[in-house]
């Protein structure tokens, strides 16, 4: 039996499976990685970017296409993770957008928001590469809209779809060098196959898994803004607005003749009750969080668009003492600042030392992650409206957080820039450039060219066999990386940060900072000190415990 038309319930289901099925693989994707360095980073991010959205369709049930897949967008777009995770929201992103008034949909209306989707995507790259899950989506975007042209039936597209990913993904190699000398396929494209695949899946009555994608008992994006670890950085008494308030409006059409929803101004008028405000719409309900002192006036403020739902009023003060011993299972969250500051630089790092070492140096908040731990968009997002500031500058500091970065840039409210730093150097070198007398543009050309004055190495091991620009190397083998690239690979972790220090160093080289992370021994750090006192006297060297993972030693030359 055909399906000539999709409405907003078969495609929240067919938005489950596909969640369902990336999730399944997602080890899978996570192996395909071309470096073999221990981050395991596309499919852990594509799944927890999938899954976030998933959830929020589960959240909003509707059987408006278009509001189903809204809900998916604004899902993805709050927990979209490193680049991956962030050109799949785009790629949905687009998509709803172009079908966002549509109840049901055809097989041409399908194909042209799938091809919506691809131009989105293109658009929030800076320099889109082919032979990645850009390519795989354009290919099978493309099949859409010519096979829609003669095809009525919503089973047989997603069947073409499918079968061109596939066809797409099979060619990756032969876009990507790299992909080709380690021989594998590019694994973003092969994450947005494995959705694709579950789409097909949950249409054609088919089970390609047993895992599920549950909902929370609480809006994710609402309770982010709550964690308990908040209350250990403050005294009972210094809690300013003490009930947390949670409700939801159901928007209803004769309020909205006299009160017309706005979101701007929604959120500007309820800021005068309290702090901690989180407000999301979509058109049908607003979501809010805030710590007030009067929980009765913000509930009568949000009745003049509609009618309550889903409302909690929490008491702080009194649950503080108790909820300062429950913080072992929740990510530290730096304290709010009560009143304003002009600017507030925002970083993610990975190791504690680290985390010490750029807030000595001017970092307002530090995001605990890196290459294995991607912070999402809205991991940034609550971070930047913690500090609180007029002007935020963000510091990514790994080229696989730069789009959650920039993404969280453009959803918050306020100005804010995003220095491409794609390392843990290049990050301290900027920051170091700051000028807080300056304005935000100027501190941007300048901390943005400051990125260019530090060269950053970096020793690892690898996580399998493999062979990269000629390198041979094996598993478990030590790896020197400079900019990004293996240059050397050894047995031996000291002979091997030697090697990498040689090729480093040159002429024009006067500092080197030495962070050394968890598993460096102290033997091995004197053992790095001495070969750089011995062979490069003319060289300043400055070392730092990181207690960062996987990376043994983090080198900057200045």
């Amino acid at each position: 039996m055909s399906i000539t038309s999709l409405d907003g319930k078969r495609f929240a289901q067919m938005i489950q499976a596909g969640a369902s099925h990336l999730s399944a693989n997602a080890q899978m994707v996570d192996a395909l990685n071309v470096f073999p360095v221990p981050d395991g980073d596309t499919g852990t991010n594509m799944n927890l970017s999938m899954t976030s959205g998933a959830k929020e369709v589960q959240q909003q049930p509707s059987e408006h296409f278009g509001k189903t897949a809204a809900a998916l967008a604004k899902g993805l777009l709050m927990g979209a993770r490193g680049n991956s995770g962030v050109i799949l929201s785009q790629l949905f992103r687009g998509f709803s957008k172009a079908i966002e008034q549509k109840e049901t949909v055809s097989t041409k209306e399908l194909a042209q928001a799938f091809d919506a989707g691809v131009q989105s995507a293109y658009k929030a790259v800076m320099k889109p590469v082919e032979g990645t899950i850009l390519t795989v989506a354009k290919d099978a975007a493309k099949k859409a809209v010519s096979a829609a042209k003669k095809q009525t039936d919503i089973v047989q597209l997603m069947e073409a779809i499918v079968e061109e990913g596939r066809a797409s993904l099979a060619r990756t190699p032969d876009l990507l060098p790299v992909l080709k000398e380690v021989g594998v396929v590019d694994s973003g494209g092969q994450g947005l196959l494995f959705v694709y695949e579950g789409f097909l899946a949950e249409l054609k009555g088919e089970k390609l898994s047993n895992v599920s994608v549950s909902a929370p008992k609480l809006d994710d994006l609402v309770r982010a803004e709550h964690h308990k670890s908040v209350q250990s950085f403050m005294n009972t008494e210094d809690i300013e607005f003490g009930y947390c308030t949670e409700f939801m409006v159901k928007f209803e059409a004769d309020k909205a003749k006299a009160n017309p929803f706005i979101e701007e101004k929604f959120r500007e008028d309820l800021s005068q009750y309290g702090d901690s405000l989180l407000v999301i719409s979509d058109d049908e309900i607003a979501k809010v969080h805030i710590h007030s002192e009067q929980p009765g006036e913000v509930l009568t403020y949000g009745q003049r668009y509609g009618s309550l739902i889903s409302m909690k009023i929490e008491n702080m003060r009194q649950q503080h003492t108790e909820l300062l011993f429950d913080t072992a299972q929740h990510t530290e969250a730096p304290p709010v600042n009560k009143e304003q500051q002009e600017y507030g630089i925002v970083t993610v790092a990975m190791g504690e030392g680290i985390a010490e070492l750029f807030k000595s140096v001017g970092a307002s908040a530090v995001i605990e992650g890196g290459q294995t731990m991607n912070p999402s968009t809205e991991d940034i997002v609550r971070a930047v409206e913690k500090v609180n500031a007029k002007k935020v500058i963000i510091l990514p500091n790994n080229k696989n957080i730069i789009m959650a970065a920039e993404q969280a840039a453009e959803v918050i409210d306020g100005e804010a820039i995003v220095i491409p730093s794609k390392t843990v150097p290049q990050g301290i070198s900027s920051l170091l450039a700051f000028n807080p007398e300056t304005g935000l543009k100027e501190n941007e050309s300048v901390m943005t060219a400051a990125l260019k004055n530090v060269k950053t190495g970096q020793i690892t091991f690898a996580v399998r066999d493999t062979s990269i620009d000629g390198i041979e190397i094996a598993k478990d083998d030590f790896m020197g990386i400079q900019e990004g690239k293996i240059v050397l690979t050894g047995k031996d972790r000291k002979t091997t940060a030697e090697g990498l220090l040689e090729k480093m160093i040159d002429d024009e080289s006067e500092i080197l900072t030495i962070i050394y992370g968890e598993d460096a021994t102290e033997e091995e750090v004197e053992h790095v000190t001495s070969f750089m006192e011995e062979n490069y006297t003319d060289v300043e060297v400055e070392v730092h415990n990181g207690k960062q993972p996987l990376y043994s030693f983090i080198f900057s030359v200045e």
